[in-house]
């Protein structure tokens, strides 16, 4: 069934103490670009580095009968079900493309969780997935088509607006819309008037597609700084693409080369390392295709991203993704 408040407050009492209260922070450059407050909601400083623990504890806690987990993921929902699997000692199977960086694969792995590498599309990985629920006797846990997994990433959308009841627009990373989803319901639940706005690449943006065609369709996964964004949304998506559709006020798609450029703003000016999919937010403001009008916040949604790209990035270098380079621009120049 679709999520209502009273599920992000009861995945709230879940999470308590080990994904919570995350910090909520002002980017003095960024303030001054948009000429009011603009906030930095902090869920790179989870334990597992990224947003996704929220869904999957509160998703793994109802699955505790189960004789495991499995899901598939683009790195950093598969770090929280494995760490949330691991806390309550379940089996944990995590399906992932050849597309996801190594990084990722090595911290699930940490974790004590089984991964399997299967083809070089999400669509792969799920159809693995799937599989192990059917064999194997599994619990799948979606990334984002969740009932569970939406309350629990909504707890975000709770905490922000208990901390800025004033706040005028939310920019929220848009992949395959739990995130989305359960911030949108929450803060709009709350403050029916915010603007909430979906950003992701213009690569292979998987729900942008879907609601563009007023069902999920499939889109063709490319390399991406933005990697966490990547993915599609389920052609039998459930929960995530309607609530899209109807909590979304917008949704923006931000190039390469600005996130590359919102990446060494986030890095130089408010000293953070974070995945590419952070920063679409600082992006779209950044390059004029969303103007905030009163405070403002974004999600910083994980730092657990291939370092020496990250490196690169910073210094200015040339990036290649497949088939398109990015040309390398030192900061401030």
């Amino acid at each position: 069934m679709r999520p209502v408040l009273a599920d992000i407050f009861a995945a709230a009492q879940v999470i308590a103490g080990v994904a919570d209260r995350t910090p909520l922070v002002p980017s003095p450059y960024m303030s001054g670009v948009v000429g009011a407050d603009f906030l930095l909601k902090l869920e790179n400083m989870q334990p597992i580095g990224a947003f996704k623990l929220r869904g999957a504890l509160n998703a793994v806690a109802g699955a505790q009968d189960a004789a495991g987990v499995t899901c598939c993921s683009t790195g950093n929902h598969g770090r929280g079900v494995a760490y949330a699997a691991r806390a309550r000692g379940l089996r944990a199977v995590i399906c992932m493309s050849e597309l996801v960086p190594q990084a990722k694969v090595d911290g699930i792995r940490a974790l004590g969780a089984e991964v399997r590498i299967v083809g070089r599309s999400q669509d792969a990985a799920q159809a693995e997935a799937a599989r192990l629920v059917a064999e194997d006797g599994l619990t799948e846990i979606s990334p984002f088509d969740d009932a569970l997994v939406i309350a629990g990433q909504g707890t975000i959308g709770l905490e922000i607006m208990a901390a800025r009841p004033d706040l005028e627009t939310l920019l929220i990373p848009l992949s395959g819309g739990g995130l989305a989803a359960g911030v949108a319901l929450a803060a709009k639940t709350i403050k029916p008037d915010l603007r909430v706005i979906g950003i992701s690449m213009d690569r292979g943006a998987a729900m942008y597609e879907s609601l563009r065609a007023g069902h999920p369709v499939e889109v063709e996964e490319v390399p991406s700084l933005a990697d966490s964004l990547g993915g599609g949304i389920g052609m039998e998506n459930r929960l995530s693409f309607a609530m899209c559709r109807d909590l979304l006020d917008d949704v923006i798609l931000v190039t390469e080369e600005e996130i590359y450029t919102a990446m060494q703003v986030l890095y130089y000016e408010d000293r953070i390392v974070a995945e590419g999919a952070c920063v679409v937010g600082i992006a779209a403001v950044l390059s004029g295709k969303v103007v905030p009008k009163g405070p403002t916040a974004t999600i910083i949604t994980g730092r657990n991203l291939d370092m020496a790209m990250f490196t690169r990035v910073i210094t200015g270098q040339d990036v290649v993704l497949g088939d398109k380079v990015i040309q390398g621009k030192t900061y401030g120049t």
